[in-house]
């Protein structure tokens, strides 16, 4: 590109927000070589290059590129055998770093290629690099960990200058020897302990001289305790200089093996900070990867000046290269024709460089051979130029250049000299340029080129829009209508008369007068339309926000009918837990009633139950007589005493008086492990036992002892809940004492134990269990519980 054109397009100042974004010195300078490429597939290569830089510090926040030097001379010295400074060797340790940070962050971005590619081929020696840090403190100091031998040497040469100071600290300290001294401390001179001695005194203090004050009344002597101790710690300091010497070549020698691999570091990491930078430039200017067409056009779609403030940029519409090659754009001064034409110039430029640009999606854009640019008023002082001749030798010089596949801007083409003559020329010079279908935009004040663009094939009109209400021009670029001068209506706003604006009409022919008319109207049609056309997005965004609230409202309603058949669900099944629940807790109250037993209400409930029970019976052809009860109840005491025996029909069983109620004809009688409280006529007297025995052979007894019959050695709760396993249990523990089995095998199984450990505690609380042990082998192992009745 022509230095010209990159000046009048300020392209200079878009390299400078680039070099802002590199992170590095080396980076800044490798932006400042950017160029515009007129090759597609470098476009192509570098514009991938910016996007993926843009996607890393979106997802990633960008890669770990902080610091960078080039150190390339020193590592050819290392090369050959020099050695390099413990400054340079720290810097190789930071590109070391920089080299593995920058490759495991950018190996781990999915679906990216260049820069990961780039990342791959970075040289990493975790193990230098530790042993660098470890060593170099800074760029003037080993570490004492540099090495064993360091670490040795300084630690004696810590003891060596205590054990001086202490010497020298004694002297200076006796009575004998501080009167000599001009002032009581230790100095050095040439790396050795010294004591400041007044001149006079000389003699006083045997030692070596190695400097006199300023004044020369001061000598600094080493005392002759000393110089033996001195000599051991400058032998000690010169093999501490020895010994970093030789750590310094160790890591030279280490580096020169790998110098070609560190420059490679170098060249990359620049590399990857330049693009990166690139990344940074277009989220900063949130800008775009627009597409790339071989079609030789242009379409941008809301292109914004990357130089102008973004809150007071107008954006830029505009097609060219399809249906026209050439647009000519007219309107008034500071109105905008020359942003556009820099817009659409700098943009082009900033794509071929692989920059991302400032506009919308969809935008697309072709690569151009050369960019020419002609633009400003400025005169050739140097050539004794007008403004006029300035503008005519570059234009000589641009269609001297120019060919099929170029862009050419001309910003007020013929103007600085006789309008007739200028617009003539610059008439001509247009057709020259539209004759070769090379893409031209150029801004104009004539008319005569607005009815050129109108009659001519490939040519199209454009313009600034002026708003005559406020006097101000808006900015927008319109493509397709030929700008208004709007010279009388600006004129009558500022107050001309209308007499002195009529005359000026009568002065323009009947064409020129019907075309200002007809492009007022044209500007009235196309201000309404806009209107209209704002009108008709405006309603249609109503009926779209609308329909989006009813399709919103529907998919409510479809949510809210759903989760009320959910919060039924969840309701009829918290109604089932509960009956559930409360069923199991009436089994649990029911199987629990022998610890209520001693209640009145209880033992009512038993008779009650024992009536329904013998009226049953009475259905299916048992007779009181069959069962005996009819003798029984017959004879029921009318008064009993504590500690008498009796014997109890409802349960067939003996009894124990343990307490009277004679208010209520009632008395607490054990009955096995059980105490119930019952009516007196509800007992019997012992002398009944014999009937007892008959009774069990028949009615009662017989049933009871037929139900003994039935009852198994052993029940099975495996797969149950605790609850319901203890219920089961405990009718079954009940039953089976009743019948007088000696002794009975729950199986629980193993599983988590958890039926073994509540079956345990259950019967730890039973009165009537004597024993209750796992079973042994061949009885079903911690399976099963035995349990022994008392």
């Amino acid at each position: 590109m022509e230095k010209k054109t990159l000046n009048v397009l300020e392209y200079n100042a878009i390299i400078n927000l680039l070099e802002d974004c590199a992170s590095t010195e080396l980076g800044k300078i490798k932006a400042r070589q950017i160029d515009a490429s007129n090759s597609i597939e470098v476009v192509k290569q570098r514009l991938k290059e910016t996007s993926e830089a843009q996607s890393i510090i979106l997802k990633k926040g960008g890669l770990p590129i902080y610091s960078l030097t080039d150190i390339r001379r020193s590592l050819k010295l290392a090369e050959i055998g020099s050695t390099i400074d413990i400054g340079n060797i720290l810097k190789v340790g930071e590109i070391l770093k920089t080299a593995r940070l920058v490759y495991s962050k950018a190996s781990g971005i999915a679906n990216l290629e260049i820069i990961p590619g780039l990342a791959s081929n970075l040289y990493s020696d975790p193990e230098l690099e530790n042993r660098i840090f470890i060593s170099i403190i800074s760029e003037e100091e080993i570490s004492d960990n540099a090495s064993s031998q360091l670490k040795k040497i300084r630690r004696d040469i810590r003891v060596s200058k205590e054990q001086i100071r202490t010497k020298i600290g004694s002297m200076i300290t006796s009575k004998e020897n501080s009167k000599y001294l001009q002032e009581s401390i230790v100095t050095m001179r040439q790396d050795r302990f010294v004591l400041p001695v007044k001149i006079e005194n000389r003699s006083n203090i045997p030692g070596i001289v190695h400097d006199t004050s300023s004044s020369g009344s001061t000598l600094f002597i080493e005392p002759m305790a000393i110089v033996e101790m001195n000599n051991n710690l400058r032998i000690q300091i010169n093999k501490e200089q020895e010994e970093i010497e030789r750590i310094i070549m160790a890591f030279s020698n280490e580096i020169g093996l790998i110098s070609g691999a560190i420059s490679e570091n170098i060249k990359i990491l620049t590399e990857l900070d330049f693009i990166m930078a690139k990344g940074k430039l277009s989220i900063k200017m949130k800008a775009i990867e627009p597409n790339i067409n071989d079609t030789l056009s242009i379409v941008i779609k809301n292109a914004r000046h990357p130089l102008i403030d973004p809150k007071s940029v107008v954006p830029l519409n505009m097609e060219l290269g399809n249906q026209y090659k050439t647009l000519i754009i007219t309107g008034p001064n500071t109105g905008g024709k020359t942003v556009a034409l820099k817009t659409i110039g700098l943009l082009s430029l900033m794509f071929q460089s692989g920059l991302h640009v400032p506009c919308d999606y969809g935008s697309s854009m072709c690569i151009f051979r050369k960019v020419f640019a002609d633009i400003g008023d400025e005169q050739s002082i140097e050539n004794s130029l007008s403004t006029f001749s300035s503008h005519m030798t570059h234009i000589v010089k641009i269609l001297s250049e120019m060919e099929d596949n170029d862009l050419i801007l001309l910003d007020e083409l013929g103007s600085g000299t006789d309008p007739i003559e200028g617009s003539s020329l610059a008439i001509s010079i247009l057709e020259t340029i539209r004759e070769k279908s090379i893409l031209t935009m150029a801004t104009t004040h004539y008319s005569e080129l607005k009815n050129y663009a109108l009659n001519k094939y490939g040519v199209e009109n454009a313009s600034v829009e002026f708003d005559i209400e406020t006097l101000s021009p808006t900015y927008k670029l319109i493509v397709g209508i030929p700008g208004k001068s709007n010279a009388f209506e600006i004129s009558r706003k500022l107050g001309l008369s209308d007499d002195i604006i009529d005359l000026a009409k009568a002065n323009l022919s009947e064409e020129e007068i019907k075309m200002e008319d007809l492009l007022a109207q044209i500007e009235r049609d196309r201000k309404r339309i806009e209107n209209e056309k704002e009108y008709i997005i405006s309603a249609s965004q109503k009926i779209k926000e609308k329909e989006e609230d009813l399709i919103k409202k529907e998919i409510k309603t479809k949510s809210d009918r759903e989760k009320i058949i959910l919060e039924s669900k969840k309701k009829a099944s918290t109604i089932l837990k509960d009956a559930k629940y409360e069923s199991d807790s009436i089994i649990k109250e029911l199987n629990n009633i022998k610890a209520d037993i001693e209640q009145y209400n209880v033992n009512k409930e038993i008779e009650k139950v024992r009536t329904k029970v013998k009226t049953g019976l009475e259905k299916f052809g048992y007779t009181e007589d069959l069962l005996g009860l009819d003798e029984l109840e017959g004879k029921a005491l009318q008064s009993v005493d504590i500690g008498q025996k009796v014997f109890v029909p409802s349960f067939s069983q003996e009894g124990l008086i343990l307490s009277i109620d004679n208010n209520k004809k009632e008395a607490l009688v054990q009955i096995g492990i059980m105490k119930i409280n019952m009516p007196f006529e509800a007992l019997q007297g012992k002398n009944k036992a014999k009937k007892v025995k008959e009774i069990k052979k028949s009615g009662i007894g017989k049933i009871i002892k037929d139900k003994a019959s039935t009852v198994k050695s052993e029940v099975d709760v495996r797969g149950m809940d605790m609850e319901t396993a203890r219920i089961e249990v405990e009718k079954y523990l009940d039953n089976a004492y009743l019948s007088g089995i000696p002794r009975v095998t729950v199986i629980h199984g193993v599983g988590t134990m958890v039926l073994k450990t509540g079956i345990s505690n259950m019967l730890k609380s039973m009165n009537h269990i004597k024993s209750y042990r796992p079973g042994g082998y061949g009885e079903g192992g911690i399976g099963v519980t035995i349990v022994e009745f008392k």
